[in-house]
C-alpha cells in the first residue's frame, strides 16, 4: 500500500512579496529562503513548519521567461488584485509513481522538477490547476541524498497542527486520502455551503494558534 506524508503547503499570490507580506500579518514571521523555478518561470519564498513540513509563498517571477506550458498552482489564472490564499497542498511519497496509480483521482503527469540543487518528482494537471480544488494534493518525491528542505530553514517555533480539507463531498476526499495513505494532521469535513473547495491551516506561532484560509488578511487566533 502506499504511504504518502504532508510535505509542504502552497500559498498562492499575484506578486511573491504580497504573499509574503500576507503570511507575515497572519503568523507573525515572514518566509525567506527559497529561490527559483526555471522550468515554470516561477519564485517562492519557504517558512518552517516543522522537521520535514514547510510553508511555500509561490508566485509568477516576472523576471523569467513563461513556460511552454501552464504554471503550476492555478498561478496563470490570477489576476494582479487576487488576494493571496491557502491554494493547496503536496504529500510526499517514496515511489510517486505507485502513488499515482492508487490514487484513484486525476492528480495529473509526473514532472521532474528543480530549484538550484534540488531536484525532485511532482505531479502537475495539464492545465495547471490543482485537482478537486486544491484539497487532492500534488504528490512529490524528492530525488538524491540532500536533506529535507525544511531542515535548512530557521526555526521560528512555528508548527502545522492541522490542514483542513472542505469539499462539498467530503467521503471522495476520505476514499483518496486513504488510498494515498496519508500520514500527518489531515482533517477533512463538507464545506459549510455545500459548494466550492478550501483549504484551512491552522498553525502554533509564539503569539498562539493562527489559520491561514482564503481570504487576505485572515489571521484569526485561538484561545
Amino acid at each position: 500500500m502506499p504511504h504518502c506524508e504532508l510535505d509542504h503547503l502552497a500559498v498562492t499570490a499575484p506578486a511573491l512579496q504580497a504573499g509574503v507580506d500576507w503570511v507575515y500579518q497572519v503568523l507573525g514571521v515572514a518566509p525567506d529562503g527559497g529561490g527559483e523555478h526555471p522550468a515554470m518561470g516561477t519564485h517562492n519564498r519557504l517558512l518552517r513548519l516543522g522537521e520535514s513540513t514547510y510553508l511555500e509563498v509561490i508566485a509568477i517571477n516576472p523576471a523569467a521567461p513563461a513556460p511552454d506550458r501552464p504554471r503550476w498552482f492555478g498561478l496563470d489564472a490570477l489576476t494582479p488584485d487576487a488576494p493571496p490564499r491557502l491554494r493547496t497542498w503536496i504529500a510526499r511519497s517514496d515511489d510517486i509513481v505507485a502513488s499515482l496509480a492508487a490514487a484513484g483521482e486525476m492528480l495529473g503527469t509526473v514532472t521532474p522538477m528543480g530549484r538550484g540543487a534540488l531536484q525532485w518528482l511532482i505531479t502537475i494537471p495539464d492545465d495547471g490547476k490543482p485537482t478537486m480544488g486544491g484539497v487532492a494534493p500534488a504528490l512529490i518525491q524528492w530525488q538524491g541524498v540532500l536533506p529535507h528542505p525544511a531542515t535548512g530553514l530557521p526555526d521560528h517555533g512555528l508548527r502545522l497542527r492541522a490542514l483542513e480539507l472542505l469539499h462539498p463531498r467530503p467521503h471522495r476526499v476520505m476514499a483518496l486520502l486513504q488510498a494515498l495513505g496519508v500520514q500527518g494532521p489531515v482533517q477533512v469535513r463538507r464545506s459549510a455551503d455545500g459548494d466550492g473547495s478550501s483549504l484551512m491551516a491552522h498553525i502554533d506561532t509564539p503569539q498562539g494558534l493562527r489559520s491561514l484560509s482564503v481570504v487576505t488578511g485572515d489571521a484569526r487566533p485561538h484561545a
